[in-house]
């Protein structure tokens, strides 16, 4: 019975070769197009690409800058915790000054690996570069170009395994950011009981880096993972399915928490840099 998607009189494609890979090996559906798709599935890629870049692009400028990160009570969360001797003194902040005066470079990238481990591990981080970057594959029934595939089994792909642990490491950096939080409901002195606009973009900052980390696959499977029985753990099972409904919203967090990180950084830049002032609540 035709399908409508090959004209009756087109002659059946050739044979694949014996040394033919991926979708051309021999004992599969010998069609000669590409693909059959005819709608524009470049077009996410292609989106998740330019996405990433620029994120990539701002991040490093931002985190080699060594400038404009601190605008009393305001930290950015890409300085946050400084590690090193050259940070900017704090006022209560997280300004531990753990590596010398041999540290010479940005204190930013003490830190950065481990949130940026983590979104690089991420599930999700997989799919979006892998696709945009990669073309692996570049989209649902479009073959790619790859002559050969090896997964996740072999350098430098098998160090994706260790998501989890990134997971653990994001914790904390999460927790001393969620006090940078606090410490912004101060004014420029350090008065408690004062808020600015600077106060709400950190807020909603933090409320999606948590909700983007706590979405994570292996926090759900470290909260309900190896149970034989949830009615025999009700707790953990009522923690799952709150994690669960997080994770089904994952890749909305992933780009949500993203963009808001960069907006955070540059809010706090343009307050240091002095291009205005903070706008005070109270």
């Amino acid at each position: 019975m035709a399908t409508g998607t090959t004209p009756a009189t087109q002659p059946p494609p050739p044979p694949a070769p014996k040394d033919a890979r991926g979708v051309h090996t021999p004992g599969r559906a010998a069609i000669a197009a590409a693909h059959l798709r005819t709608d524009r599935w470049w077009l996410p890629p292609l989106v998740t690409a330019l996405g990433l870049a620029a994120f990539v692009a701002y991040s490093t400028w931002r985190a080699f800058a060594n400038s404009h990160y601190y605008a009393a009570p305001y930290v950015s969360p890409f300085y946050s915790p400084c590690l090193a001797a050259n940070c900017t003194d704090m006022n209560g902040g997280a300004d531990w000054h753990l590596f010398g005066d041999w540290w010479g470079l940005s204190p930013a990238l003490l830190v950065l690996i481990f949130p940026l481990g983590f979104r690089l591990t991420c599930y999700y981080y997989r799919k979006a570069y892998y696709r945009g970057f990669w073309a692996s594959p570049p989209a649902c029934a479009v073959a790619e170009p790859h002559a050969k595939y090896t997964g996740e089994t072999r350098l430098p792909l098998i160090l994706q395994n260790v998501h989890r642990y990134f997971f653990y490491l994001a914790l904390p950096v999460a927790g001393i950011l969620t006090y940078d939080t606090v410490l912004a409901f101060r004014d420029a002195d350090g008065a408690w009981g004062h808020a600015g606009l600077g106060t709400l973009v950190l807020v909603l900052n933090i409320a999606l880096i948590w909700a983007y980390t706590l979405s994570c696959h292996s926090c759900r499977h470290i909260v309900g993972g190896k149970l034989r029985h949830f009615s025999a753990h009700p707790v953990r099972y009522r923690l799952w399915g709150w994690v669960g409904v997080l994770n089904s919203r994952h890749m909305l967090l992933a780009w949500s928490s993203l963009i808001s990180v960069a907006v955070a950084d540059f809010y706090v830049y343009l307050v240091a840099g002095g291009v205005f002032d903070d706008p005070r609540f109270f």
